[in-house]
């Protein structure tokens, strides 16, 4: 391989764990707020399913996994299909053909080079008194 695609190689890999650990990240988060949710819903009840019988907890964890593989198989064959049908419809042969179609059917994002608005900000609250007050009206530097 020539050092171009070892780049790009690389930098794919790069991209696929960065992805992967966003979607952990998510999936960690929900997970904890849908239990908090249940949680402060009843907590009655949710303490009782976690100290009560051991049929009643071995029953509620069986039908938690099976509720996650069938959502997860939902997901992923859903993903999957979308992903592949709006290939097949493009008609790209492979990757950098579907990029190319890609680009020409969707608009062009234009150029801001020089910046019509400001770029640098001193920190946070900059910002947002920018975003919230001066953002979209006409540009001083005309």
């Amino acid at each position: 391989m020539d050092p171009k695609e070892q780049e790009e190689r690389r930098q794919r890999i790069k991209a696929g764990a960065f992805l992967a650990t966003v979607a952990g990240i998510s999936a960690f988060i929900g997970f904890g707020a849908t239990l908090s949710s249940a949680k402060k819903t009843d907590p009655k009840f949710f303490s009782k399913g976690l100290h009560g019988s051991p049929e009643l907890a071995d029953a509620g964890a069986i039908l938690a996994l099976r509720a996650l593989g069938w959502g997860t198989v939902y997901a992923i064959t859903g993903t999957t299909c979308l992903c592949y049908g709006i290939w097949k419809l493009s008609g790209a042969k492979d990757l950098k053909d579907f990029r190319v179609k890609m680009g020409n059917l969707l608009p062009v994002i234009p150029k801001n080079n020089p910046p019509k608005s400001r770029t640098e900000f001193t920190g946070m609250n900059d910002l947002m008194t920018y975003l919230s007050e001066e953002y979209g009206k006409p540009s001083k530097k005309s």
